[in-house]
């Protein structure tokens, strides 16, 4: 008895190991931003890195909803989680406090694909913002206060749209969103399961970046977040990567007194002075010619 006890144990010394090596890996894809954080309704006092006076609070809350968020997704299934810093030229994350087994993608020079590609299993956002004009969004905008609407293939999106239909066209669905009601309602009209944890909502915005409304406290902001991220990653076998049909068709509309830019690439042309398209047969060239996603 013994000896059967002893190689049974030998056994599951050498085959689990074995085991937790060859598992499906699971990697996730977070894009983070700071408009969308718990507590944030004034761009100017709130967003602008080292120059905003409650510029430490952002990031403080952003990195609080960043940890919950890997707490949720490694609890829910997940192997790695890279969090991407992309607000204003990656100034908003630190190493020194992110969640330990998170991986930080930062930098001046981040590619224009954002570093996506088909090794990951998953997409999901945090502290992401509504796109510009968006009813109820709070610091409503989409990349730049500048831009009155994006459109592609007549649907207009905004930076979450973007990023998803990044993610579809590397075979990757979007699984969670966390940030402002009307962001929630964004991508649930793209992915209608989608986990969304809802921190804030909005009560006013204007074309400034100023905006008022009711915000959960950071707690309670952190722990709707771990469990959304949580429950996305457990779900992750029910989504689909979102996929849009080609050809492509990318229009641009600034708003009056803005400029649009010359139409200097193939596939592109100038409406008028606020209105630019670019047209292609794949879609992430089409997005490219414009610049980012």
């Amino acid at each position: 008895m013994k000896s059967l006890r002893g190689m049974l144990l030998l056994t599951a010394v050498l085959i689990l190991p074995a085991y937790s090596q060859t598992a499906t890996p699971r990697k996730v894809y977070m894009v983070t931003d700071v408009e969308g954080v718990n507590g944030f309704f004034n761009w100017k006092d709130q967003g602008r890195p080292f120059e905003s006076p409650r510029w430490a609070e952002t990031v403080k809350a952003l990195t609080g909803e960043v940890n919950a968020a890997v707490a949720g997704l490694m609890e829910g299934g997940a192997t790695e989680v890279v969090v991407a810093d992309l607000h204003s030229n990656s100034r908003t994350l630190s190493t020194l406090d992110l969640e330990p087994r998170a991986k930080l993608l930062q930098g001046d020079n981040i590619p224009r694909t954002l570093g996506m590609d088909s090794s990951y299993s998953a997409l999901v956002f945090v502290g992401q913002h509504p796109m510009a004009g968006a009813p109820g969004g709070v610091i409503t905008h989409t990349g730049s206060f500048v831009i009155d609407y994006i459109s592609f293939n007549n649907r207009k999106v905004g930076e979450i749209g973007t990023r998803v239909m990044l993610a579809g066209y590397y075979g990757v669905p979007t699984i969670m969103l966390s940030g402002d009601v009307a962001a929630c309602k964004e991508l649930r009209d793209l992915v209608p399961g989608a986990e969304c944890a809802e921190v804030k909502f909005g009560l006013a915005d204007d074309i400034n970046g100023n905006s008022a409304g009711i915000s959960l406290s950071h707690a309670a902001a952190c722990a709707l977040i771990r469990e959304k991220a949580r429950r996305a990653m457990q779900r992750l076998g029910e989504f689909k990567p979102y996929r849009v049909a080609g050809p492509y068709e990318l229009k641009v509309v600034f708003k009056k007194g803005h400029q649009a830019p010359q139409a200097t690439k193939p596939g592109s042309e100038r409406i008028d002075d606020q209105t630019i398209i670019y047209r292609g047969d794949d879609l992430l060239q089409t997005w490219l010619k414009w610049g980012w996603l």
